[in-house]
């Protein structure tokens, strides 16, 4: 799961980047239109979480673009204009949900969910390999049924293999599902996150397996 933040507030940007990060996934904060098209070019993203007043323009604009994107983001409208008429573009550029402020936290992280299961349910929300099963929806992991607690980043790095089961994942994908724009990342940490990962699945008695090719990614295999 990777989440944009468009929000220029210098205060409640980064809040809303950990609040829903530690609620949903890697999360990256953006302060301009400008910056947030920059980053939907680089990366793919679930969720877009939006400012509606942003110092160079109205975030309504960017809707259009966002519904063009394949896969489109699930979209969350926040702002401080709460007039019906607001509220109305905002859903008829494509918006998914609109969130006036104030708000509870709660509230910000059951409508960001309820946006992408709406959006999901098209998809296949459940993913198998051997006896490892990924609930996306829940963002949870069980083997043999039995649930398997994770690290926040593990988890991030187990649910972009699942859902790319069978096929090669590349680092820099896997990169880019743990980290954000800001984050320094070493360079054999993701190695490192993959190798305690394998660990904790081997100890659980996990069947499936995920396997290094070298210099290119990891492949997610039933271990046949």
């Amino acid at each position: 799961m990777r989440l944009l933040v468009i929000e220029d507030d210098a205060d409640l940007g980064p809040w809303l980047r950990e609040t829903l990060e530690q609620a949903l996934g890697g999360a990256d904060l953006v302060a301009t239109l400008d910056e947030a098209r920059a980053a939907l070019q680089v990366r793919p993203f679930d969720l877009v979480v939006m400012d509606r007043r942003m110092p160079d323009g109205d975030a309504i604009d960017l809707v259009s673009m966002l519904r063009r994107l394949t896969p489109r983001p699930s979209i969350l409208v926040l702002t401080a204009l709460d007039d019906p008429n607001d509220i109305a573009r905002a859903l008829d550029a494509g918006a998914d949900d609109y969130l006036a402020k104030p708000f509870e936290p709660v509230e910000l992280i059951a409508r960001a969910r309820a946006v992408l299961r709406r959006n999901q349910l098209d998809q296949k929300g459940i993913t198998s390999v051997a006896n490892l099963r990924f609930d996306m929806p829940a963002r949870a992991a069980y083997i043999d049924d039995q649930p398997l607690v994770l690290p926040r980043r593990e988890l991030a790095l187990l649910e972009t293999l699942m859902r790319r089961a069978g096929h090669v994942v590349l680092r820099e994908s896997l990169e880019n599902a743990v980290y954000g724009f800001d984050d320094e990342i070493q360079s054999n940490a993701i190695d490192a996150h993959l190798s305690r990962l394998r660990k904790r699945l081997r100890e659980h008695g996990c069947l499936a397996e995920i396997k290094p090719l070298r210099g290119i990614g990891y492949l997610m295999t039933d271990g046949a």
